[in-house]
């Protein structure tokens, strides 16, 4: 059974003995969608960042062991400082306002003690979620995820087998253990009145799963700073998403802005890397006056011309597990406009220089 097999078929259930409420299943079916889509992106993007890392390691003959500084699941502490979230100056943390969690896809309500952790990505997925993954020392990674509602936690965990995942989770703080081929642990629990928390880690031990939950800060706000910036959007559309993930960095880094009008999503994606050898080399449109490529499916557009990066626009195939699956979409010319507004850091490996 699928994740929107399991919504449909809680919310017929609720109305078994009675009408069924067709308006509230086609809108959790699209919100759905839309975070299956996130996820699917943001891991594509994240494993296309290491091609150019694994990449140099054929032709060097260096083992993974060497790379667990820069790979996800090392999360050691690189020799160049990780990239921290900027304080976001005058906004209160989620322990003091739970109620503007995930209202502005720019804000994360909540940090981490970087004394004790890194950022290994954070995020804001425009659906009223926030998201920190991070690793304590060597440790494994730790996902982090809150929301002002308990119903996203019931239809799966990033990286976890769905049959593994309880449907109704109990937010008691217990930390429980989680099966699949990899096993996992999982802690469900609400850290203030109207929020919603869940922690979840594969292939770890209680100890840095608890050593994580400790780490975070709910009195505090940070930006969801990136070194992508979009000027120009198309009428009517808003960016409700923003994904950095920065657990290999700084060898590469992914960056994943959501443009949205209703019904449709455009995903604005940098892709860093410093094994990337040169950008494609032939163009078939320009924008803004650079070259760019449409891709032969027609609903990717790429900016050329950035040093050891990728810049695209992607509006992705019709959905066959929504809704949206027959609704209109974003043009090629609208991925246009957003492209040619499309601010980059001139050093995306510092920081300082992110909006």
């Amino acid at each position: 059974m699928t994740d929107l097999d399991q919504r449909i078929a809680s919310v017929l259930r609720e109305h078994a003995e009675g009408e069924t409420d067709t308006h509230r299943l086609l809108r959790n079916s699209r919100a759905l969608g839309r975070r299956r889509q996130v996820r699917r992106r943001t891991a594509t993007g994240t494993a296309l960042a290491l091609v150019g890392v694994l990449g140099f390691v054929g032709v060097s003959g260096t083992d993974l062991d060497g790379l667990s500084g820069r790979l996800p699941w090392g999360a050691a502490t690189p020799a160049t400082a990780p990239p921290v979230p900027p304080r976001a100056d005058g906004v209160p943390g989620a322990a003091q306002r739970p109620d503007l969690v995930g209202s502005d896809p720019q804000v994360l309500h909540l940090g981490i003690d970087t004394g004790r952790a890194r950022y290994l990505r954070w995020a804001s997925d425009g659906l009223g979620g926030e998201s920190i993954r991070l690793s304590v020392g060597t440790g494994r990674p730790v996902l982090v995820e809150v929301n002002r509602s308990p119903q996203p936690f019931e239809y799966g965990i990033e990286g976890f087998p769905v049959p593994a995942v309880p449907v109704r989770p109990a937010f008691d703080g217990e930390i429980r253990q989680v099966g699949g081929t990899t096993g996992g642990l999982v802690k469900t629990w609400q850290p203030a009145p109207g929020l919603y928390a869940r922690a979840s880690i594969l292939g770890g031990g209680r100890r840095a799963l608890a050593g994580a939950v400790d780490a975070l800060r709910w009195d505090e706000a940070r930006r969801c700073a990136a070194p992508l910036k979009l000027n120009t959007l198309p009428e009517g559309a808003t960016v409700t998403g923003c994904s950095v993930d920065v657990a290999a960095f700084p060898g590469s880094l992914t960056v994943q802005l959501t443009v949205f009008r209703e019904p449709a999503s455009m995903w604005v994606q940098l892709l860093y890397g410093a094994q990337i050898s040169g950008g494609r080399a032939e163009s078939n449109r320009t924008v803004g006056g650079r070259p760019a490529y449409l891709y032969p499916a027609g609903t990717k557009l790429e900016l050329l011309g950035i040093p050891r990066a990728h810049l695209t626009a992607d509006v992705g195939g019709p959905w066959t597990d929504g809704y949206l699956k027959d609704k209109p979409t974003f043009t090629e010319a609208e991925m246009a406009t957003v492209l040619a507004g499309a601010q980059v850091a001139k050093d995306l490996t510092d920081p300082e220089t992110w909006k």
